[in-house]
């Protein structure tokens, strides 16, 4: 596993845009205060010249996007990539992305959602570890929660045991003229739930996912190399981790026999899901029930959901190929990693 360069003060982090930008004045804000706190912080911040752009929720067209991508692998004064924001469209830049330039000079690149269409690639297809983290706006708040400080923590290469927060944001608040600075609403309780009768877990592996909305799409692709990847680390074991944005939990059940189907989960130790972004079923099913009817339970793993890897956040930070501790015990979670 190829781990790029962490963080250090001075370094520059290149902000491309590869699926959407800004779409009104309150993210144009974020974006200036992201810019601002980092640079405070001691690091540079080169910016898309379509971060502030949004339409159809794409940044510029499919081949701008990318060859944007391609200019920051080459710019030898970037050190860090951090992808701007999420999306839907990410996968229109793939066949543009010139992923030989990147493994010639790989960096460490850091998106949340759609951008797990090209940070899945990256490391199933070309063993460099990503990360799933903050999008670069999630800097403009004004008050860093304990999630975006974790973060910041680990991309300076200190790999602190995150601990499952207290609480989460179910839904924004309605607020009286907002600047888009506004920190996270929290409304409910955090708890993570184990499948079965059992109260605690434990398990230990190589770990790889993201955006399950994402995967699902670029899977049985050329952009997907999760044979060769659970190949390769299979004396390691493989855990993985979905983050389910909107799939109906009929369609995550359709999802997951798709990836059984691909051989994703041959070797694996453990699954871990977030909380879901929408939860919806036609059918009146609850996410327990839906993992239950789906063929993953037949693995005899431990399944793991409603964690804190989640469209609804806090969300905590995932560095994808390393090796991973999660564990679970009466509610509450950690994730650990080691770079080996």
């Amino acid at each position: 596993m190829i781990y790029p360069k962490f963080l250090e003060k001075g370094d520059c982090i290149g902000v491309p845009a590869p699926s959407g930008g800004a779409y009104d004045e309150l993210h144009i804000n974020k974006y200036k205060n992201s810019k601002l706190k980092l640079e405070k912080m001691g690091y540079k911040c080169v910016l898309s010249e379509n971060i502030n752009k949004s339409e159809m929720a794409r940044s510029a067209p499919a081949k701008v996007r990318a060859e944007e991508i391609n200019r920051m692998f080459e710019d030898e004064n970037i050190d860090f990539i951090m992808c701007a924001a999420g999306g839907e469209f990410l996968v229109e830049i793939l066949p543009y992305v010139d992923f030989e330039k990147i493994l010639a000079k790989p960096k460490f690149v850091q998106g949340f959602s759609d951008p797990t269409g090209i940070l899945f690639p990256l490391t199933t297809k070309y063993d460099i570890a990503t990360i799933y983290g903050n999008n670069f706006g999630e800097y403009g708040v004004q008050e860093y929660d304990r999630s975006v400080k974790e973060n910041l923590q680990i991309l300076q290469g200190n790999l602190v045991i995150q601990d499952s927060y207290e609480m989460y944001e179910s839904q924004r608040a309605e607020i009286e003229n907002p600047t888009g600075l506004e920190g996270y609403n929290f409304t409910d309780k955090v708890e993570w739930k184990i499948v079965g009768d059992s109260s605690e877990t434990k398990f230990e592996g190589r770990i790889i996912g993201g955006c399950l909305d994402i995967i699902a799409e670029t899977a049985g692709t050329k952009y997907d190399g999760t044979s060769q990847f659970i190949e390769k680390y299979k004396n390691d074991g493989i855990i993985w981790y979905f983050d389910n944005c909107e799939l109906s939990l009929e369609e995550l059940i359709r999802t997951l026999w798709k990836l059984n189907e691909f051989e994703y989960f041959k070797y694996t130790k453990g699954i871990v899901f977030g909380r879901n972004g929408v939860e919806n079923s036609l059918l009146g099913y609850t996410m327990e029930q839906a993992i239950k009817d789906s063929v993953i339970v037949n693995l005899n793993i431990p399944i793991i959901y409603d964690a804190d890897i989640s469209h609804k956040g806090p969300c905590m930070t995932i560095i994808n190929g390393a090796i991973a501790t999660v564990e679970s015990r009466d509610g509450k979670g950690s994730i650990c990693f080691e770079l080996k």
